[in-house]
């Protein structure tokens, strides 16, 4: 299951050279996962509640063009791997021409009160996690 996420360029951020800084793009892989829960149907603020979190522990981030003030940036976002108490999901940010911006492979891992790993449970497996 591919979820896509949509967003404009703006002026913040993009760095001296004109084209969007490459720390930026963490935040749009962040914006796009949080976007990919709410899709599936995950109820992340409901497993804060049970007092869970899902950490990034691992992006491996690939940079490919630039892109630039007010370009539409899409940013599509697949799972790829899931675990006990882990996951990957590969994330492409590209922009509505096809043009691939970067590409990144990020995992997460579900934690407990105080960073102790810990499956999550059944009820928030929900379809979208699975590749």
């Amino acid at each position: 299951m591919t979820c896509s996420s949509f967003l404009t360029v703006r002026s913040y951020e993009c760095d001296s050279y004109s084209h969007v800084n490459n720390a930026v793009y963490l935040n749009y892989l962040e914006f796009a996962r949080m976007d990919y829960l709410n899709q599936i149907g995950f109820k992340y603020n409901e497993i804060v509640k049970e007092g869970y979190s899902l950490y990034v522990t691992h992006v491996d981030i690939h940079y490919k063009a630039s892109a630039f003030l007010n370009d539409k940036i899409i940013i599509d976002t697949t799972p790829v791997k899931l675990g006990a108490v882990s996951g990957t999901l590969h994330q492409i940010v590209h922009k509505e021409d096809g043009t691939v911006c970067a590409e990144a492979d990020v995992t997460w891992a579900s934690v407990k009160t105080g960073g102790i790993p810990a499956r999550l449970p059944a009820e928030f497996i929900v379809e979208g996690l699975r590749p």
